[in-house]
């Protein structure tokens, strides 16, 4: 079953999957990365304020001279706004992935032999190594509390390094994939995987390390983040992924059922 349908409707079918995956995303961002958020917002307000108690002896000579030291500049947004604003934000960044994921499709099903569902999930599982898993094992993802302010501009284009080395290592694992058409189908995937290995390992011993987690901080409360974050992600992916097949699936059937009346 060859995936079927004009990009228009390739693109409607990617921005339904997107939505849908980037809504579900966001629940489990709510329900399983808050709490983790919320304990490191209170680990560096904790700090923050001992700090301030270590400095109140200098805080209040700069108050008898004029100079108030406890005022506080408050957020932007509110944790409550930023809680309500993840399912929009994600909702949005999924219906984008899932525009992206319709037009890569719509190239892939000329030079596939696979099936619309499969090409669909093959695609969102080769988006999530290439975006998702192979920056993550170089550069895992920080609760607030963790990094420095200075090095966030470093540390985005460091980011935008690492995703474009999970493209490259997904598009030479497919291309070796291909390569060894003709021999047994497990040799084929081991060779895809060691390609994908050596290409990204390259890319990890060439790219700068970043460790800015103080000493202090709770190393379960940090490795519970970067998991609820791989589980917010994950989640994107594959409902991206099943959202696009079902969808596929569904219209083949319907224009197989239809030819089947007209007949």
């Amino acid at each position: 079953m060859p995936l079927t349908g004009s990009l228009k409707t390739l693109l409607l079918r990617g921005l339904l999957a997107g939505l849908i995956a980037g809504l579900l995303a966001a629940t489990v961002g709510f329900f399983v990365g808050e709490p983790k958020i919320n304990a490191a917002i209170a680990i560096e307000e904790s700090q923050s304020q001992a700090a301030d108690t270590h400095e109140h002896g200098a805080a209040a000579d700069q108050a008898a001279s004029g100079h108030s030291h406890g005022d506080e500049e408050e957020p932007l947004v509110s944790r409550s706004g930023q809680k309500a604003g993840q399912f929009l934000a994600l909702g949005l960044f999924g219906m984008a992935i899932g525009a992206l994921l319709a037009v890569v499709a719509n190239v892939a099903r000329r030079y596939s032999t696979l099936s619309g569902p499969r090409l669909a999930l093959a695609l969102a599982g080769g988006g999530w190594l290439a975006i998702v898993i192979i920056p993550f094992f170089k550069y895992p993802a920080n609760p607030p509390a963790v990094g420095d302010p200075d090095t966030i501009d470093q540390r985005t284009w460091l980011w935008v390094a690492v995703v474009l080395l999970g493209f490259a290592a997904v598009g030479v694992s497919v291309y070796v994939f291909k390569l060894l058409r003709g021999q047994l189908g497990t040799v084929r995937l081991i060779g895809a995987v060691l390609a994908l290995v050596v290409v990204a390992g390259i890319g990890y011993v060439l790219l700068p390390g970043i460790n800015e987690v103080k000493a202090d901080f709770p190393a379960a409360l940090l490795w519970q983040f970067r998991a609820a974050s791989l589980a917010e992600t994950g989640t994107l992916w594959l409902v991206l992924g099943l959202g696009f097949a079902a969808l596929t699936e569904f219209a083949a059937n319907k224009a197989r059922t239809a030819e089947a009346v007209a007949r």
